[in-house]
Order: C-alpha cells, then sequence, then structure tokens
C-alpha cells in the first residue's frame, strides 16, 4: 500500500507519541527535583534502541518521520537516564554533562558509520547486517519493557506503572506500523520491531486487568451479594483506587515499593512523636 503521505502522517504521530511519553516525565523530574521510582537501566536500553533503529529506518528509505523517531528517543532517553543520576545519586551538573555528551557522541558517531558501512554493503548485496539491526532494536525495545515483567512477577502488582504513558508508547509503536504498511515496499522488520513492543505492552495492560480490574471486579461482586450489616470498612479487596498509577511516567513496581519502605520509617517517626 504504497501511499507516502499518510506514511509521513503516521510517522510523524509515532514520533509525537514517543515524545510525549518521555517529556513529561523529564518535566515532572526538573519540578520535583527528584528521579524517584525511575529505572535508569530501562531508560539507558531505550536510548541505545535508538541507534540500530536509526540505522535501520535510514538504510531501509523508511519515511522522514521514521528516520527522525530513534534520534529523539535516544536524546530524550538519555536525558531522563542523566536526570537519574544528577537527582538521586547527587551529580554535579558537570559531572553530568562529563557523562551523558561522550556517551551521546558515541552513539551518533556510531550510528552514522554504520549507516554509512550498511548502505555500501546493500550496494554489495549484503543485506544480513542490516537485519542485525532490526534484531538488535527490537531486542532493546522488548528489554526496556520486560523490565515491568520482572517487576510485576516478583511483586505480584501493576503498582506504579503509569497506563495513560503505557498507552501513548503503545500508541507510537501502532502508528509506526501504520506507517511501515505504507511505506513504497512492506517491510517485515519494520514490522517485527514496533510490532515486539506493542505487543509487550499489551501484555502490561493484560496485567493490569488480572492484578486491578479483576480483584475490583470480584469485589463488587461479593458487596452486591452480601447483606449490608456485614459490609464493613474491613474489606481485602484490591480494586482500581488502591493501585493507582504512578505520576511518575515509567516508574516500576519494585521502585514503588521501594520509595514506599524508605518513606514509611520517615512517618512512623513523625507519628511518634508528642503532639
Amino acid at each position: 500500500m504504497d501511499n507516502p503521505a499518510l506514511a509521513n502522517a503516521f510517522g510523524t504521530l509515532g514520533a509525537v507519541c514517543w515524545s510525549v511519553q518521555l517529556i513529561p516525565q523529564i518535566v515532572i523530574n526538573w519540578r520535583r527535583h527528584n528521579a524517584t521510582g525511575l529505572q535508569p537501566t530501562m531508560m539507558m536500553l531505550w536510548a541505545w534502541a535508538g541507534v540500530p533503529l536509526g540505522v535501520y529506518n535510514i538504510v531501509s528509505n523508511f519515511n522522514i518521520a521514521l528516520q527522525i523517531q530513534p534520534q529523539i528517543l535516544a536524546v530524550l532517553s538519555l536525558l531522563t537516564w542523566i536526570q537519574c543520576y544528577y537527582y538521586e545519586q547527587k551529580w554535579s551538573i558537570a559531572r553530568s554533562l562529563a557523562v551523558v555528551l561522550p556517551i551521546a557522541s558515541i552513539m551518533a558517531g556510531i550510528e552514522v558509520a554504520l549507516v554509512y558501512a550498511l548502505r555500501m554493503g546493500v550496494r554489495r548485496h549484503v543485506h544480513w547486517p542490516v537485519t542485525l539491526m532490526a534484531v538488535l532494536a527490537a531486542l532493546f525495545l522488548a528489554l526496556g519493557v520486560l523490565r515491568h515483567y520482572w517487576d510485576i512477577y516478583v511483586h505480584r502488582t501493576v503498582r506504579g506503572i503509569s497506563f495513560l504513558f503505557v498507552g501513548i508508547d503503545a500508541l507510537g509503536d501502532l502508528t509506526s506500523i501504520i506507517s511501515v504498511v505504507f511505506q513504497p515496499k512492506l517491510d517485515v522488520l519494520g514490522l517485527v520491531i514496533y510490532g515486539t513492543e506493542l505487543v509487550l505492552w499489551i501484555g502490561i495492560f493484560a496485567c493490569g486487568g488480572y492484578y486491578n480490574l479483576v480483584p475490583w471486579i470480584r469485589k463488587k461482586q461479593r458487596e452486591r451479594r452480601a447483606p449490608a450489616h456485614e459490609l464493613g470498612p474491613a474489606q481485602h479487596g484490591i480494586g482500581l483506587h488502591d493501585l493507582p498509577s504512578s505520576t511518575s511516567v515509567f516508574r516500576t513496581p519494585s521502585s514503588d515499593m521501594e520509595l514506599r519502605s524508605r518513606t514509611a520509617p520517615a512517618r512512623s517517626s513523625n507519628e511518634a512523636q508528642p503532639g
């Protein structure tokens, strides 16, 4: 389905979604002067995902929007990553810049070199390096999301995950897939890259339904069946309001529990003080 206008339009939407998902987190960190709940590993994986994804999209002659999209992902992920160290590890601005700028330069240099090298390879009918870039892009993107799966498995909860921004990220994957479909030539590997992350995000929503929605429905059913005098404040069902989405964009369940464990002693100490 060759339609350059639609390919660019949906590619632009994908780039916008991937920007919207991270820019609010950067602003939240700046306003709160902390990056509590964020996983720097996840941000770095996404930053590195931008390198092979950028190489693949450029060498495959995707539309301009999809070529720019990985660069946006890499820059915003790196900025979010360094905020974790600036706010949580109390790094100075000079130290933060001394770390993040060389990393960004190395990433940019690697991407540019690979683009030229792989284009020469394609002209010589050597295509496996391009396939490798697609595999690496899908792998890094997936590993970033799989961090959530590990936390959900360990803690049996989705507390701390912002489903709003998970949805925005998933929408970015979906619009990118549509953009690839409307390219002059259907690119299966491009579909796999974005489709892999989209499927994983859908799985996160399914976990939210299992750990949030199902217990909430069961609780409401018990309340309807039970006589009024048996209903008291000591209900142990887990409702949607008991497991709210996080105000952080990509906060994980383990980091949410870590935050609670850090703040609980402080609360206990304050409550113990005589009025």
